[in-house]
């Protein structure tokens, strides 16, 4: 825990915007992914990032399963055989697509604190570009433990 951490543990206070929470509860890291919109700049615990990587993965399982509901409803089959979802599918895609790009930012700029905090430069991110073996890569990066060279990457308010 860093000297600012323990300041704001011992005061009562909360853990600085520009710091990582290291071992923050869910409620925390999806206050934090919002307030940090678009930062690319400092760091983010292994708490803040898997709390917010569970959180994506449930609501977008949620709305998947909307669309699939609602794409049942009212369902056809065309005379070549092919299915044809029913008018609710559109909702749940347009759903899915708000949910989409809503996210987009802030996912990459958590992940790039993310990469910050073991000590690797954010531009470390585009790897996950790199079919297959890049989103491996960019997985265990992001499993790796907080090492305190990382702290290179802090920009304090």
């Amino acid at each position: 825990m860093s000297y600012q951490q323990q300041q704001a543990t011992q005061t009562g206070g909360t853990v600085p915007l520009w710091a990582p929470y290291y071992g923050a509860p869910i409620g925390e890291a999806a206050r934090r992914f919002f307030k940090k919109y678009a930062t690319f700049t400092g760091r983010a615990s292994r708490s803040e990032y898997w709390w917010w990587v569970l959180i994506s993965t449930v609501v977008s399982l949620v709305l998947n399963i909307i669309m699939s509901v609602a794409g049942s409803a009212g369902a056809t089959v065309s005379d070549s055989g092919a299915m044809v979802p029913g008018p609710g599918a559109v909702i749940g895609v347009v759903l899915l697509v708000i949910w989409g790009l809503a996210i987009i930012v802030p996912s990459i700029a958590l992940t790039v604190r993310r990469l910050h905090d073991v000590n690797f430069s954010g531009w470390m991110v585009l790897i996950g570009l790199v079919p297959v073996l890049g989103g491996l890569a960019l997985l265990i990066f992001t499993i790796l433990p907080s090492k305190p060279e990382g702290q290179r990457f802090d920009v304090p308010a």
